[in-house]
């Protein structure tokens, strides 16, 4: 029976697309998961801060879900809101001369695309990161030596239901982490300062970049990315190749045998493959290297 919440979920924000009992695998990358009691779609701040607005109300800690490139929910689903900014806050436009404003729920992929043709250099990195704009501010994505840190001048959040900005310093980027992850805000886009480039120049380096991932990287399965953070003075997929990991496999989840670094779903995965998986790879790099890996999959 449907908690109490979900019925009274399509009054209040009347105008919110609301899915109830929406599997959780179609929405994530690894393509596992239970269902959420609920998922809405905002298509905008105001829609998404009458989601947060509801969800205080009836006091649940909602989840904020992007492409879901790097999470993965538990396989009994989730009993609370999930909100998808995927598909939503889409604004792409420049702004002045070197600048792009950027909605939380555009792709990656396509907000460097833009750049691209506006002749536009300092995101080609980010062309074959699979995530939303939001998601990777969250987590200062990066790639190939990039990252959204370079070049995110300004954020723009929801806080208490108010919009603030929040500039410079006090986004609190370091490796993998900003300060959007330690509560109080969601993210509603961003303000991204480039430098005037060569279309041409720029498109050929994200071809080049695409290559590279084609390569090297197992496209062709559901997964998250990077597993790992990369460890100082090292570099994850090294350490789990040199501890014997490639290949080892829990349930449906494995390592990836093109790439070390990656665990993948090879059919019929669990959160709890994965979760097990990823603890024998640390067990087994931990006692081959003495490093301990830090996950950088967020298991909801």
């Amino acid at each position: 029976m449907a908690a109490a919440w979900t019925t009274k979920l399509a009054r209040a924000c009347p105008g919110v697309a609301v899915r109830l009992e929406e599997p959780m695998a179609d929405h994530v990358s690894f393509r596992l998961g239970g269902p959420a009691a609920a998922m809405a779609f905002p298509a905008d701040a105001g829609q998404l801060a009458a989601l947060l607005a509801f969800a205080a109300g009836e006091g649940l800690r909602p989840q904020i879900l992007g492409a879901g490139t790097n999470v993965a929910p538990p396989d009994e689903g989730l009993d609370t809101l999930v909100i998808c900014l995927a598909g939503g806050l889409g604004t792409l436009e420049r702004r002045g001369e070197h600048t792009v404003a950027v909605g939380a729920g555009v792709p990656m992929a396509r907000a460097a695309a833009f750049a691209a043709r506006e002749g536009l250099t300092g995101l080609e990195f980010a062309h074959g990161i699979p995530g939303t704009v939001g998601g990777g501010v969250f987590m200062n994505a990066g790639a190939y030596g990039g990252e959204l840190c370079q070049v995110v001048q300004e954020t723009t959040v929801l806080r208490d239901g108010r919009l603030e900005t929040v500039r410079g310093e006090a986004q609190g980027f370091g490796y993998r982490r900003s300060a959007f992850q330690d509560g109080g805000t969601v993210i509603v886009g961003a303000l991204l300062a480039l430098a005037p480039g060569d279309p041409e120049a720029i498109r050929a380096r994200m071809r080049e970049l695409a290559a590279r991932r084609r390569a090297s990287q197992p496209l062709e399965l559901p997964s998250a990315g990077s597993a790992f953070k990369r460890p100082t003075g090292g570099y994850a997929a090294a350490l789990i190749d040199q501890a014997g990991c490639k290949g080892l496999r829990v349930g449906g989840a494995a390592v990836s045998e093109k790439h070390a670094g990656f665990l993948v779903n090879l059919g019929g995965a669990t959160c709890a493959d994965l979760r097990a998986l990823v603890a024998e790879v640390q067990r087994r790099v931990l006692e081959s290297s003495g490093i301990l890996l830090e996950p950088e999959i967020r298991f909801l």
